[in-house]
């Protein structure tokens, strides 16, 4: 069963984020898509984030429509990213999405997995 969340998401989208998504989403012709954030086993400090354009959501997920975006994400994952905020940084080192978890303990190094 989909649960909608409006109040209180589990998962927050900047605007700046929404923005660049809606511009990805755009180029790619997939701009009925929602975007999917998954938590995956792996990189070295044991999980690793990811990110993925989903036709529709599926039974077991959470869904949270902020700024014109819709964000699925399974419920098994929503303690591991519960709080979590995207935003699109741009600075003189690049520009990219950043995932502050305040359910991470640890980070690795290169900022890709967390624990």
């Amino acid at each position: 069963m989909t649960t909608t969340v409006t109040e209180n998401p589990v998962f927050t989208l900047t605007p700046k984020a929404a923005e660049m998504v809606k511009t990805i989403m755009k180029n790619e012709g997939k701009e009925s898509a929602g975007l999917r954030v998954s938590v995956m086993p792996g990189g070295c400090s044991g999980y690793t984030y990811g990110l993925d354009f989903a036709d529709a959501s599926e039974a077991e997920d959470i869904v949270v429509e902020q700024h014109g975006v819709k964000v699925f994400i399974n419920e098994d994952i929503e303690p591991l990213i519960s709080g979590a905020k995207l935003d699109f940084v741009e600075s003189l080192q690049g520009a990219g999405f950043v995932l502050d978890n305040p359910n991470a303990t640890s980070h690795c190094g290169c900022g890709k997995s967390f624990m």
